[in-house]
């Protein structure tokens, strides 16, 4: 019974050991274990083991426990095998949790997903797969960061402590070195705590580490030691004292006084006292302790109010006045934003459903969690309730099976018995499971397996499920922080929209009071409309009758008008027969000839006896020029004597018409009078009756009468003048050109000797600066240089005078050309002589008369001079004689000047506007103070304002004292009239003969003068016209002690626009090699200009500035051309007035980097090519180089102006003034030359800047404007709303301040020239003041004036972005100033100012009108008749040709151009050239070919090409069986015909695709075939065939073939179109026929071009093969630069009438459509004009029926009738144009666009018109000129 009752317990036994294999027992008997968390209690040795045997487990695989997972896989809590989430990072992981272990590629995490501090992975596209180190600033090498993340797309950097910058590529302050060096590292600054103690850091050079502004006397590398003349301990003690040695040095440690050799110490510090040296140390280090807490003391106290302070709150002030600027933007954006908001609220809306979805779902499994968690628990008790139950049957079973051995041996039971009772207990348990209750157990307990099986896998599944979503609980947190921190913009934004919408509201309530009022005046206006409209009816009843006698009298005027025009054109005549008579006397040419050759042995005679006087060839550099400019100056005056003395022969020929011209003139004078009665008569007709009007006609016959009669005399003047020629005249005129022809050549040899003039010159100039004061040889050059300042005075004032008269005269181009060269060297030595910076001694008889290059229109509102100046103390006639005069600018009638003299003790600053003098004595510093070496003198005017500036320098270090002293003139004028023929300029006297004003009648200067500014410009006294009594042998200059100027003088070099330096040979300083690296820094103010320039041929290397940003382009002999490295992103702006450190890094010869201030800019990779160069130009070149064959690749030829230093090649310094060739460059950097005192606007421009001022209650300003433009707003203003503004209104300048005007009486303000504005307000009066005509009116506020402002306000020149009723300003404005409240009155440094858009600082190319030039009446000239014959006509066109130097002018008047637009119509172009390329069939087609053709084929052409392929001329017959061709492979000309069944090629050796022009020649002769190039290259092949049997049809292609054509007989890379320019193609030395056809071919454009298709005015347009459908739904969006008002842009037609047409008119642009059902349109015309010279961008979309045009955000829509019946149609777009015959009737632009178009686009897909159906007419793809 006990075996029985065992059964139930030993049943589940054997079934649950059956589950599992026998191999889950181990080897060592242990019983099976389990873990409740799932993992295996295998030992780590027994998982190897296992693993190591175990066979492939397919994922998700039931797996033995005792058995492992793969390599990659990891077992769950289910003992499922599933695959390690690590990346690919990691071969293993964690079972149980899946944890990855090991992760590689610099990765970490649980997953592998994370990169560690000091990587990086690319998170953009996900998890990072490999972490690279953080580029900080160089990945691996030179990485200093902690860590960096990666913010918008840029990698930004957690630098480590001693470094700093966006990548760490720079040292922190306090810290030095070069981090982009590799091995390089950050190392403290150590100044031995000798720098400023206000600073938080020392101070020292952030590369190098030598310290800067060592203090308290030291000096060193490290301030470790005293400065000269000081002894002590510079690093403990910090005790450096002044020796008192009486001038001699002195040991710089003890202070013991040296003699020839320094004294030994004796090396102790207790000489006399016997001591222990601890305690002697003990105090050292007292003291120094001592010391050091007093200087942190003295630190901390300061550093609150120190510089690191002060620094902090600049910075402050710049971020407040960045975010004041940013926000003043977002101001104007606000409609912008809203539609933004609300956009953005629609997307929050969405988000946020779909997060509350998400958290019902997150809700949903967490319940679905929760419960499994519990069912789970539950299956947990059940799994150990099971356990404890297997453990009792285990013990059952045990238990049976002991008390069966032990029945069995109680029993003595025989084995077979016992085998007998197991078999009869197992029939017992065969018969138990039988039986019903164990079987519905058994099959309870198998249902149970299954569903517990299939809950593990719905299990398995939620655990992957789970990993899953916890890999993204990251990603969606970031999301969920990026949204939270939209919301927080957006809530901002807003805000700030609500806020902007109650200021409209308030607008809007004010514009409403407005209108109402406008109401009011309207209905006024109306009712003076009616009664002006009366008197007008009335007044054209009172002229009905005189209108019938004004149309007889009109008859009488055409009539005299007739006669007048046939007078003029008799006189026109006559003059043009005197102008034919001989303008030379042969004898004369001969005398004037001989003399020259004279005065050239003189002056080589002079020249060898001063050639032994002169040492040290200083004299003798200045005499040779002055002998130079002497010997021209002689020339051309006996030249002028000899054309003067042949002028009095035509003078004498033109008396002869005297009496003629005379009766002219009379009878004239008669026909205007009579003319005037006759208008006199019309006015008064309602008076006269018929007596009158008899009497009016028998002066009108009598009249005609004397006119008949003058008429007869005049035509026998002209047959005796005709008669009167002799023969002999024209003898002497063919003698006087071949003495010409003599003169010419006379004239070229002293041009030679000229052109080494202003090298001996630069060379004066430099070695005057090198001599020591007190050397004799000093003296003795200043003695010989007064010989040559002598001659020099006598040539210089006359020297242009004279060339402009001998220009005149002379008959020959090249006699022209050699003047206007002397003129160069005349303006290139006067640039010399100007930046001479050297004084002048004044002994009180001696004056100087300087040359001003300046313009005297731009000293009129404005003038602004510095000076240095000495005075010789111990000069015994200074103290007889205090007073004295120093200089004198202005007019010499002595009624407009400015001046400078020493009076009562005073400098006086004394200046005269045309009605009394302005006195500003400098009393704050008397004369007798100033010290005895040069102080600095400035003084200034603007408007009726001025200031006197002294500045007094100290020698022993950079402090300097200032003294201030200001002015105002109380009369009415404001500007400094001077005309430059009338204008003297004297220093330090006057010659005797000139009256000066009393206020300045004082005897002359005793002592030292230097000038250094006037205005903007460098001068000096050596560019003088005249000098008077200089005697440099007994007053020899004064040496300027420079040490007060040294800081900004000694390193910089100043440009001024027309100088340049050159260093030649550069690698004798360093040589190119694997890196090249040029470093300058740069300042200025300008926008373009020249900063490095080499040349070598064709190869150049030059990098420029052009607008404001840099522009670097190269070529060194590249098969792709140059290449550009421009700064296009706008990351380094370079005119703003700051030094900017430039560096270019060459690497490996293949990769030109652009480095600014230590960043990088761009980088462009190149063919692997060295540097071809040896010189390099720097600031500018010669005009020779500029206007060479590099000229097209240069972005402009202007010299750069501003500052420059620290020029290196190869970190090699060079002295840019002592290289040998440079020329007009001077030390210093003058911060007047650096400000912007002037802008230009171009129509969109404004500048703006805050204060505190208030220009409604009390203020005065002014400005100097220039314009071309009638309208425009010049100065805006408001105070809350009160609004001041001066604006342009049809040429008028008005004052509008509140509402009250003032307007001045003249219109003509808009013509090209410079005004002057003045406004005032005061409590009485508004007043306006333009070039001192002043308009004014009465002040209604008086109760605001005299009020303080309470805040800032900001004002605006140019224009305003707020939206006013003036357009903005086109034009410039200079000069501007205000009376502040905060500061004194000076001129407005618009660099400075918070706003700038578009506008430039430099430069104003507002010119005058060209055509009031051409027009300028001569001084005999007559008014222009309105009636003239054809002859007469004819005779003007022979007279009126524009002379050589106004060509060029003449033909820019007569360019066509637009009056809307910027850009001319037709951009500069080489004449009769053409551009073929941009497709791969641009081409000429030519119809018309000659019938000798077969016989005699000789053809010419002049090409020029980068490319290296492409076919130049083609013809053949239909079949091309015959055919000829030129075309370029491979860079080189090959000419292939056919003779026979023979191919004929003949090819050049050389590459001609150098973008230089060739002429080539190619012949198909009868038996020969030649190539011709440039008439040097003379290529030739025979051939033998039937001539006759060769025959070819038209077309005859140029520049490319038609599609299929020229494959059968040419290489398919040159039967593409020709890329670049072709002319002159002559046929048979004839031309041909203009072409029948052309497509895609324009003129070939000189200058810059960029990126875009460019459609001339020739016509053409670009046909677009189904680019999208006219139907329902699209969008185009392009860009264009147009250079015509008006013109079709895109044209789409289908058959069945419906069509899409957007075209410009007049600066409107229009999309008209036409659906099926009717037309209907959109128009947009902006605020600004569309031909501005500017990209505009135009986007139209299309939804049905809704068509909306955008220009520039400017958006307008229409809503057309709805075709219910519409389809798609895919039919062909035109571009640009449109065949005539498919425009309707309704369309009323039918001109083609002109102008550029890019960026185009077609529902998102960028259209490329290269890839075109059809491109016809002169349109050229892929290339737009630039201007």
């Amino acid at each position: 019974m006990a075996l029985i009752s065992a059964w139930p317990l030993f049943f589940p036994i054997l079934f649950f050991l059956r589950c599992f294999s026998s191999s889950t027992a181990s080897s060592s008997g242990g019983a099976f274990q389990f873990d409740i968390e799932g993992s295996s209690a295998v030992s780590v040795h027994e998982a190897t083991v296992i693993r190591g045997q175990q066979q492939a487990v397919a994922t998700g695989s039931w797996v033995p426990f005792a058995e492992g997972c793969q390599e990659g896989f990891y077992r769950t809590t289910f003992g499922k095998c599933s695959p390690c989430n690590c990346n690919g990072n990691a071969d293993r992981c964690l079972d149980g949790s899946g944890i990855c272990v090991g992760c590689q590629r610099n990765t970490t995490g649980e997953h592998c997903d994370q990169c560690p501090d000091g990587f990086i992975g690319d998170v953009v596209r996900g998890v990072p797969t490999f972490c690279q180190p953080c580029p900080c600033p160089l990945p691996g090498a030179a990485n200093f960061a902690d860590s960096c993340y990666r913010k918008n797309g840029s990698v930004r950097c957690v630098c480590k402590e001693n470094y700093a910058g966006p990548n760490c590529e720079r040292c922190a302050p306090g810290y030095y070195g070069n981090p982009l060096l590799i091995g390089s590292t950050c190392k403290k600054c150590d100044c031995s705590g000798n720098s400023d103690p206000n600073l938080i850091f020392e101070d020292c050079d952030e590369v190098t580490g030598q310290c800067r502004n060592c203090l308290r006397n030291t000096t060193g590398f490290k301030c470790e030691r005293c400065a000269p003349g000081y002894y002590g301990d510079a690093r403990f003690a910090k005790n450096c004292t002044e020796c008192n040695c009486g001038g001699r040095t002195c040991d710089s440690q003890t202070g013991e006084c040296l003699a020839d050799s320094p004294v030994v110490s004796t090396g102790t510090d207790c000489p006399t006292i016997s001591c222990d040296k601890c305690i002697w140390d003990l105090t050292d280090d007292i003291q120094l302790a001592v010391l050091a807490i007093d200087e942190s003391k003295t630190t901390l106290l300061s550093i609150s109010t120190g510089v690191a302070a002060q620094k902090r709150l600049n910075d402050l002030n710049l971020t407040a006045t960045y975010l004041q600027a940013a926000m003043s933007e977002k101001k104007n954006h606000s409609v912008i934003w809203t539609v933004q908001v609300d956009d953005a609220a629609d997307e929050m809306n969405d988000l946020l459903r779909e997060a509350e979805t998400l958290e019902d779902q997150g809700n949903q499994a967490s319940s679905k969690g929760l419960l499994i968690q519990k069912e789970t628990m539950e299956t947990n008790n059940r799994a150990t309730q099971l356990m404890q139950q297997l453990h009792n049957m285990k013990d059952n079973i045990q238990e049976i099976s002991s008390k069966m051995k032990y029945y069995a041996i109680q029993q003595e039971l025989s084995p077979e018995e016992i085998a007998q009772k197991l078999s009869v207990a197992e029939e017992m348990l065969k018969e138990i499971k039988r039986r019903k209750p164990f079987t519905n157990q058994r099959q309870l307990a198998a249902e149970e397996e299954d569903a517990a099986v299939d809950l593990l896998q719905r299990v398995e599944e939620f655990h992957e499920r789970y990993n899953d979503t916890r890999s993204l609980v990251s990603d969606v947190k970031e999301q969920f922080r990026e949204y939270d921190m939209k919301l927080s913009d957006l809530e901002e934004t807003v805000n700030q929209a609500f806020d902007y919408i109650i200021q409209t509201e308030d607008m809007n309530q004010e514009n409403t009071a407005n209108l109402q009022e406008h109401g009011k005046q309207h209905e006024k206006i109306k009712e003076q409309v009616d009664e002006v409209n009366g008197i007008l009816l009335s007044a054209t009843t009172i002229l009905a009758g005189p209108q019938k006698i004004n149309s007889e009298l009109s008859e009488v005027i055409k009539n005299v008008s007739g006669f007048y025009a046939e007078i003029d054109g008799a006189k026109k005549e006559l003059q043009e027969k005197i102008a034919n008579l001989s303008l030379f006397d042969d004898d004369l040419v001969e005398k004037a000839m001989h003399h020259a050759h004279n005065l050239r042995g003189l002056a080589d005679e002079l020249d060898r006896n001063l050639h032994g006087v002169d040492t040290n060839g200083l004299v003798q550099r200045a005499i040779n020029a002055s002998n130079v400019y002497e010997n021209i100056a002689n020339y051309i005056e006996e030249a002028n004597k000899a054309a003067l003395l042949a002028l009095n022969t035509t003078n004498r020929v033109n008396d002869a018409a005297v009496g003629i011209d005379t009766q002219i003139i009379y009878h004239r004078g008669k026909s205007e009078e009579l003319l005037n009665r006759a208008m006199q008569l019309q006015q008064t007709a309602d008076y006269s009756n018929d007596l009158t009007v008899a009497d009016t006609s028998r002066h009108v016959n009598g009249t005609l009468a004397r006119m008949n009669a003058l008429r007869g005399q005049l035509m026998r003047a002209i047959t005796k003048m005709q008669s009167a020629e002799p023969v002999e005249a024209r003898q002497r005129l063919e003698q006087a050109k071949q003495k010409t022809a003599q003169a010419e050549s006379t004239t070229m040899t002293v041009n030679q000797a000229t052109t080494p003039m202003d090298e001996n010159v630069r060379l004066w100039s430099q070695n005057l600066q090198d001599f020591q004061h007190s050397s004799a040889a000093y003296k003795s050059a200043m003695h010989s240089a007064g010989d040559a300042v002598q001659k020099l005075e006598e040539v210089f004032p006359q020297l242009l005078n004279k060339l402009h008269t001998v220009e005149q005269k002379a008959p020959a181009n090249n006699i022209s050309s050699s003047i206007r060269r002397i003129r160069e060297l005349i303006a290139q030595t006067r640039s010399v002589a100007s930046k001479v910076q050297v004084s002048m001694t004044f002994g009180g008889q001696s004056a100087v008369e300087v040359n001003p290059k300046i313009n005297v229109e731009e000293l009129k509102s404005f003038t602004s001079m510095s000076l240095y100046i000495k005075l010789q103390k111990d000069n015994p006639q200074l103290a007889a004689s205090p007073d004295k005069f120093i200089l004198y600018l202005g007019s010499k009638n002595v009624k407009n000047y400015m001046g400078l003299a020493i009076k009562n003790d005073n400098l006086v600053y004394i200046y005269n506007l045309g009605d009394q003098d302005v006195e500003i004595p400098l009393d704050s510093k008397p004369v007798s103070t100033w010290p005895s070496y040069f102080s600095i003198i400035k003084i200034e005017r603007i408007g009726r304002h001025g200031k006197i500036l002294l500045t007094v320098p100290s020698l022993s270090s950079t402090a300097e004292e200032k003294f201030i002293k200001t002015g105002e003139t109380l009369g009415p004028g404001s500007l400094l009239n001077l005309e430059p023929e009338n204008t003297v300029f004297y220093v330090g006297g006057v010659p005797s003969d000139f009256k000066l004003p009393p206020s300045l009648d004082l005897p002359g200067f005793i002592g030292c003068l230097e000038l250094a500014t006037l205005n903007d410009d460098v001068i000096s006294l050596y560019n003088f016209r005249n000098v008077y009594n200089i005697d440099t042998t007994t007053s020899p200059p004064c040496a300027r002690n420079k040490l007060a100027f040294t800081q900004s003088r000694a390193v910089s070099y100043f440009f001024d626009g027309s100088g340049y330096a050159v260093a030649r040979n550069i690698e004798r300083r360093g040589r190119f090699s694997q890196v090249t690296r040029f470093d300058i820094e740069v300042r200025t103010p300008t926008d373009n200009g020249l900063i490095l320039l080499m040349v070598n041929g064709s190869m150049f290397f030059s990098l420029e500035m052009h607008n404001g940003f840099l522009y670097l382009r190269y070529d060194f002999g590249f098969s792709t051309g140059p290449m550009l490295l421009e700064d296009s992103m706008k990351k380094a702006q370079i005119n703003d007035a700051k030094f900017h450190e430039i560096s270019i890094i060459y690497h490996n010869s293949k990769k030109m980097i652009l480095v600014v201030d230590r960043r990088h800019i761009k980088s462009v990779d190149n063919e692997r090519t060295a540097m071809p160069f040896t010189d390099i130009y720097i600031g500018g070149a010669p005009a020779e180089i500029l206007q060479s064959s590099i000229s097209s690749h240069l972005a402009g030829s202007i010299g750069f102006k501003g500052c420059m230093k620290g020029f290196q090649f190869q970190k090699k310094d060079f002295n840019l003034l002592e290289e040998p060739g440079t020329l007009g460059i001077s030390y210093g950097c003058p911060e007047d030359s650096l400000m912007s005192r002037k802008a230009y606007f171009n129509g969109e421009s404004f500048i703006a800047s805050s204060q505190k001022v208030s220009l409604l209650s009390e203020f005065e300003g002014g400005f100097n404007f220039r314009t071309l433009q009638p309208n425009g707003l010049l100065f805006y203003y408001s105070e809350g709303s009160d609004v001041l503004t001066i604006s342009m209104d049809r040429g008028a300048v008005v004052l509008n301040a509140s509402g009250i005007k003032i307007q001045s009486p003249d219109r003509n303000y808009n013509d090209g020239k410079t005004h002057f504005i003045i406004t005032s307000v005061t409590p009485e009066r508004y007043e306006l003041s333009v070039d001192d005509k002043k308009q004014s009116k009465k002040n209604p506020a008086k109760d605001r004036a005299g009020k303080s402002p309470d805040s800032i306000k900001k004002f605006y020149f140019g224009g305003s972005p707020l939206k006013t009723q003036q357009a903005n300003f086109t034009g410039c404005i200079s000069n501007a100033y205000f009376t502040r409240l905060d500061q004194e009155v000076e001129v407005e440094d618009f660099q400075r100012y918070s706003e700038k858009v578009q506008t430039s600082f430099y430069g104003c190319p507002v010119e005058s009108p060209p055509v009031a030039l051409l027009h300028k009446k001569g001084k005999n000239s007559s008014k222009a008749k309105g009636n003239r014959n054809k002859k007469v006509g004819r005779d003007k066109d022979k007279i009126s040709q524009p002379s050589t130097g106004f060509k060029k002018m003449y033909q820019e008047v007569n360019m066509q151009k637009d009056p809307q637009c910027q850009l001319p119509m037709n951009p500069k172009a080489t004449e009769h050239a053409y551009q073929f390329g941009g497709t791969a069939n641009s081409r000429q087609e030519f119809d018309h070919i000659p019938k000798d053709l077969s016989e005699r084929a000789q053809f010419s052409i002049s090409l020029k090409t980068h490319s290296s392929h492409g076919m130049i001329f083609y013809i053949s017959d239909q079949k091309e069986t015959n055919f000829m061709a030129l075309f370029v492979a491979h860079g080189r000309l090959i000419f292939m015909f056919n003779a026979g069944h023979q191919k004929i090629r003949i090819k050049s050796q050389e590459k001609y695709n150098d973008g230089l022009w060739h002429n080539v020649i190619f012949i198909r002769g009868k038996n020969i075939g030649r190539l011709i190039i440039d008439g040097l290259r003379v290529l030739e092949e025979p051939f033998s065939g039937n001539t006759n049997t060769w025959q070819v049809t038209e077309p005859l292609y140029i520049g490319g073939v038609a599609p299929g054509k020229a494959v059968k007989n040419i290489q398919i890379n040159s039967v593409y179109s020709f890329s670049g320019c072709l002319s002159n193609l002559q046929l048979n030395g004839r031309s041909i026929t203009p072409a029948s056809q052309t497509f895609s071919v324009t003129p070939c454009f000189e200058g810059p071009s960029e990126a875009g298709t460019y459609f001339s005015s020739e016509g053409g347009y670009v046909v677009l093969d189904e680019s999208f459908s006219l139907g329902l739904k699209f969008e185009v969006v392009f860009e264009i630069r147009p250079r015509s008002s008006s013109g079709i842009l895109l044209h789409g037609h289908s058959v069945n009438g419906e069509y899409l047409n957007m075209h410009m008119r007049n600066g409107q642009v229009t999309v008209k459509l036409n659906n099926g059902i009717r037309d209907f349109s959109t128009s947009v015309t902006l605020k600004q004009s569309l031909c501005d010279g500017r990209w505009h961008r135009i986007a139209v979309i299309r939804d049905a029926n809704v068509v909306q045009l955008d220009v520039d955000s400017e958006v307008n829509h229409v809503v057309g009738p709805l075709n219910p019946k519409a389809i798609d149609h895919r039919e062909p777009v035109f571009i640009g144009g449109v065949p005539k015959s498919l425009l309707t009737s309704s369309l009323m632009t039918r001109n083609s666009f002109i102008g550029c178009i890019r960026n185009f686009m077609i529902d998102e897909k960028p259209v490329s018109f290269s890839k075109a159906a059809l491109v016809s007419g002169a349109v050229s793809i892929n290339s737009c000129p630039a201007a």
